[in-house]
């Protein structure tokens, strides 16, 4: 059953049929039809892959979001440019690990650098290729505020609560594709579908109100494919990536394949009538996991950021252990010294969902970012000192070094 709890079995065998028999009453027919199944120890040893290492356009956002916040901050500027006290001391606010100054010349095909009309002071300007990618930018968001705001609707819709701290969401917003000033002017940005509300704590949340059924992505695909109705009681299998090479005990193949044929619970429904020492409740957690990383624009985030929501969307202590027991629909990979969770469905199944195109403008700015690299490293040669005792003659065919005494 469920890794959470070691004591089920103990309770599901224990002589008490008439407390059975009420609970039974009293709760949906597929949450009992979960306590029959007995518990399994699932471990699943993780294995590196280097497809998944190797997408720059997750793995390259450490240095591309600070990028793109001190981009704003250039391109929101009067005259499209700022002197570099005006940001030299934003460094925490815009997450930059290095001083603002080193940053900035550090991508010089994004930021050019030059002599301000006073003090000598340098100061900062879009190149003209960073300038066009803005512009395709603005014109994503205008056109996707729709999209945008459905993601952030899904994403309050999944707390038990249809509620969630504004500080949380803004932490999740460079996942969801919000603009940094999105959460900022709430009452512009957002519907007449949200609320502003205040929350434990002295926090201030949103709060959503909705009398439509939301369908989550697993339940869109499903009818879409056939064999799913959408009722509450159907059981839907997960989509299978397993990793290569991957050797499963018998024990283990046969709890999977009971585990695909339990029924879906959406991450939008109820499920405070849920045990949580149940295989379904164990899906329904693996739902909520997939639905989270379907609405973000990469299909993927930090592990980290993910458990700030276990209090709100129902989930247990122990989630993060999840992602290592379903190693065929998560990717944990290790880069940037951070752990990174990442939905294989998305990269291995072409029909599962349309690339957003803010994450197309995000690639096109890491490839600017990449050109820095090269620009860099020709500075770097046209300023390397030359020594023209030990120059090598151009025209000399008959050139040996003399300290090489055997031919390679």
């Amino acid at each position: 059953m469920l890794f959470f709890s070691r004591n089920l079995r103990k309770h599901l065998f224990s002589p008490q049929p008439l407390i059975s028999t009420l609970l039974q009453k009293h709760l949906p027919a597929f949450y009992a039809y979960t306590q029959k199944c007995t518990y399994v120890d699932v471990y699943m040893k993780w294995k590196k892959d280097s497809y998944y290492d190797s997408i720059e356009s997750i793995h390259k956002s450490i240095q591309l979001k600070p990028l793109i916040a001190l981009k704003n901050c250039i391109s929101t500027a009067p005259d499209g440019c700022v002197p570099i006290s005006a940001v030299s001391k934003r460094d925490k606010e815009l997450g930059i690990p290095v001083k603002v100054a080193r940053f900035l010349r550090q991508y010089p095909s994004v930021f050019e650098e030059y002599t301000g009309p006073e003090y000598n002071l340098p100061w900062f300007r879009l190149t003209r290729e960073a300038v066009e990618i803005d512009r395709v930018e603005c014109e994503i968001y205008r056109d996707c505020k729709g999209d945008l705001l459905g993601r952030l609707k899904k994403l309050v819709l999944m707390s038990g609560e249809k509620r969630l701290p504004v500080k949380i969401i803004q932490g999740l917003q460079w996942y969801l594709g919000l603009p940094d000033e999105f959460l900022k002017d709430p009452e512009r940005n957002l519907d007449g579908s949200f609320r502003v509300v205040e929350m434990e704590d002295g926090l201030k949340g949103l709060a959503v109100e909705s009398e439509i059924r939301v369908l989550s992505v697993m339940q869109e695909n499903g009818m879409k494919r056939g064999g799913y109705g959408g009722g509450p009681m159907e059981a839907m299998p997960f989509p299978f990536f397993p990793p290569k090479g991957l050797r499963m005990k018998q024990k283990i193949s046969d709890w999977l394949y009971e585990f695909q044929k339990l029924p879906y619970v959406s991450p939008y429904e109820d499920y405070l009538g849920l045990s949580t020492d149940s295989d379904v409740s164990e899906k329904r957690v693996v739902g909520v996991l997939h639905e989270l990383l379907s609405l973000f624009v990469e299909h993927s985030a930090e592990r980290k950021k993910l458990l700030c929501l276990r209090k709100y969307l129902g989930l247990p202590q122990k989630v993060h252990k999840a992602f290592e027991r379903h190693p065929h629909m998560f990717y944990l990979s290790l880069r940037n010294k951070t752990c990174t969770a990442i939905l294989k469905e998305a990269y291995c199944d072409k029909s599962f969902t349309e690339v957003h195109p803010l994450s197309t403008v995000r690639k096109k700015y890491i490839n600017l970012m990449m050109e820095s690299e090269v620009i860099l490293k020709r500075r770097r040669m046209n300023n390397r000192p030359v020594d023209s005792q030990n120059e090598r003659p151009k025209l000399d065919l008959d050139y040996v070094e003399e300290d090489r005494t055997e031919m390679a």
